[in-house]
Formats: structure tokens, sequence, C-alpha cells
């Protein structure tokens, strides 16, 4: 399996405290996938059922976020390849 890849940029590069920090982390992992399982049940008569969709995340990825402070960063957003976080300075 191949290792994820992730970049990362703050708003800004020095801040005065009780600044909004903003981080923007982008990600991903080329063996990430998504997979559908369709399901049909049939009866011995041959009477078959609607099929029916059930998805899946092969190697989800998560992203946490720390720093040497012990700062809370808040997820703002997060659609699978880019999450903004914030956090007080």
């Amino acid at each position: 399996m191949a290792a994820p890849t992730v970049t990362a940029s703050l708003n800004a590069a020095t801040y005065s405290p009780g600044d909004q920090m903003t981080l923007t982390v982008t990600y991903g992992d080329p063996d990430t996938r998504a997979v559908t399982v369709t399901i049909v049940v049939t009866d011995a008569q041959g009477n078959s059922s609607a099929p029916v969709r059930a998805n899946a995340v092969i190697d989800p990825l998560t992203v946490t976020v720390t720093d040497d402070t012990g700062r809370t960063w808040t997820r703002l957003s997060d659609n699978g390849s880019v999450a903004v976080y914030r956090a007080v300075a």
C-alpha cells in the first residue's frame, strides 16, 4: 500500500495572541477507493428482489491536527481531500 500524501499551510506566518489561525490541509492516498456492493436475493422459484447497494471505502484516511502547545484545532470542513481547521493563537 502506498503512503498517504499531505500538504498544509497556515493563513499567516505570524500571529498576535487571540488571532484566528486557519490551517488548510490537502491530503490523499492513491490506495483509497470507494467500492459499491450490489445485493440481489433470489428464491427457489427464480423470483428476485430489487437490487440493493451498500457503499464502503477501502483504506480510509483520517486527519489529526496537533501542535506543540496543546492548542485545540477545530475542524471547519473536510471534503475528503481538503480539510480546514481553526485555532486561536
